[in-house]
C-alpha cells in the first residue's frame, strides 16, 4: 500500500522504521545494514528526513543517532498511516471487542523495534479470554492484512515481569 503512494522503498522502509515506535533509534551503518542497502542511498533518505524536520539526531561518540520527531506537526498522521497500513488498528479493534476481559494490548518482536515484518507478534494481557473466538478473529485479520499474526496471552501479573524484559508498544488499554 505505502509503495503505490511512495516509490521509493528505501524511505518507505525509513517510514516503518522510525513512526511505527516513537522510541525507536538507529544510526546509519546499523540501518545499512538492517536494510542489505548502500549507506549512501540511506544517508539521502535520512538528510532529507531531518531537513523536513521529521527526524532528529544526536551524535554519541562517533555516531550521529537518529530517531522520529514526536514533535513534528506530521508525526502523528505519519504514525497512524503506518498504523493503519501494518493491520494494527483493525487487529486490536476486532479483538477486544467481544473477546473477555481483555486489559491491554501490546505489540512485541520486529514491529516493537519499528522494523517491517511477515508477522506481527501481540500480547494480550487479561483474565478469562475466549481462546476460540481469538483463533477464528486471528485467522479473519490475517487473511485481510496478508500477515501472520502470533498472540500470546498473559494474566496481568505474568505480564508485568514479561513486558519489563522485552520490548513492547501498548498499542490498547481498557478505559475505566
Amino acid at each position: 500500500m505505502l509503495d503505490t503512494l511512495i516509490t521509493s522503498k528505501t524511505r518507505i522502509k525509513l517510514i516503518l522504521r522510525f513512526f511505527l515506535n516513537p522510541k525507536s533509534t538507529a544510526y546509519l551503518r546499523g540501518l545499512a545494514e538492517e536494510f542489505g542497502e548502500s549507506s549512501n542511498a540511506i544517508r539521502l533518505e535520512l538528510n532529507r528526513f531531518e531537513e523536513a524536520g521529521l527526524l532528529q539526531s544526536e551524535t554519541q561518540g562517533n555516531k550521529k543517532l537518529f530517531k522520529a520527531n514526536t514533535l513534528h506537526p506530521l508525526y502523528c498522521d505519519i504514525h497512524n498511516i503506518v498504523r493503519k497500513v501494518i493491520g494494527i488498528d483493525q487487529i486490536v479493534d476486532e479483538v477486544v471487542k467481544e473477546l473477555g476481559e481483555v486489559q491491554e494490548a501490546y505489540v512485541t518482536g520486529d514491529f516493537a523495534v519499528g522494523r517491517d515484518s511477515p508477522a506481527i507478534d501481540i500480547v494480550l494481557v487479561g483474565n478469562h479470554l475466549n481462546t476460540a473466538y481469538l483463533i477464528r478473529l486471528v485467522e479473519k485479520a490475517e487473511k485481510l492484512i496478508h500477515r501472520r499474526i502470533r498472540y500470546l496471552i498473559l494474566s496481568p501479573e505474568e505480564a508485568k515481569q514479561l513486558l519489563k524484559e522485552n520490548r513492547c508498544v501498548l498499542i490498547w488499554k481498557k478505559t475505566t
